[in-house]
């Protein structure tokens, strides 16, 4: 599996080292008793990935598994103030805040774990705090974050696995994930941008037939088209997809293929 936030620094971050929260309330997490230890199912299936016995899984039956496991997130202290005459942070005033990372590319990730162990191992000056994997997912969705590595290891070590972006937006809203390709509302959308175009004769939906985490939309096109019309055509239907927002939060990438009607 490609491993994109090499370039990350969990050491960054501290504690509050005793600091008072001030104008703060502590509340229950839900998970009074949790003794940090990974979900059972959810374990295993990493477990297999990383052993290589399940190399290429079900990615269904992953985010499945994880849409029921509680997850541990990282938070550590940061300035909340900062001296005007000096430039130097206030402690006395740290907020707290999740970790996230940014790739080279400039993706943002929101590293989330399966266990309290998990996250110490990776980063030990981040507090743990368990939440739903739909907490998770909103977290990462409000902070911009497109998708959320599972057990990341210690740098520069990549994650168990990596939830992409279609597959947060799905724990986000609590709803079953399934691939682009078998999605009733990316078919809908995708017949919806084909229908205003008459040379158009059929369209099939299909994976990626070089990235399997694509959408591929097949067109089947009448002749009498010249490049640059096929070209325009294309990028018409690939707008419009584009403006369907739930359709486009489903749709990790988009490719398309042509080929003559009939």
């Amino acid at each position: 599996m490609t491993h994109r936030f090499s370039g990350h620094d969990p050491a960054d971050g501290h504690d509050t080292a005793g600091v008072p929260w001030r104008r703060r309330t502590l509340t229950g997490t839900g998970f009074d008793g949790d003794t940090g230890q990974a979900d059972a199912t959810l374990a295993r299936l990493l477990g297999e990935i990383a052993d290589g016995d399940s190399p290429d899984p079900d990615p269904a039956e992953l985010v499945a598994a994880v849409s029921r496991a509680r997850l541990v997130v990282g938070i550590v202290a940061v300035p909340g103030e900062i001296d005007d005459s000096s430039g130097i942070p206030a402690d006395a005033s740290s907020d707290m805040a999740s970790v996230t990372l940014v790739a080279p590319d400039g993706q943002r990730a929101l590293p989330a774990f399966t266990s309290t162990a998990a996250l110490a191992e990776w980063n030990d000056r981040a507090r743990p705090v368990p939440v739903t994997a739909q907490r998770a997912a909103l977290a990462a969705v409000q902070e911009g974050c497109e998708v959320i590595p599972l057990d990341l290891s210690a740098p520069p070590g990549p994650p168990a696995y990596t939830l992409r972006p279609s597959m947060v937006w799905a724990l986000a809203t609590a709803r079953p994930w399934v691939a682009a390709h078998e999605d009733a509302h990316v078919a809908a959308a995708v017949a919806a941008a084909v229908a205003p175009e008459p040379a158009v004769d059929a369209h099939e939906l299909e994976p990626g037939a070089t990235d399997p985490q694509a959408l591929q939309v097949c067109l089947a096109l009448r002749p009498g088209l010249n490049q640059d019309q096929v070209q325009s055509l294309v990028t018409r239907v690939g707008e419009r997809i584009a403006a369907d927002g739930e359709a486009r939060a489903r749709i990790d990438a988009l490719a398309f293929r042509l080929r003559p009607a009939g």
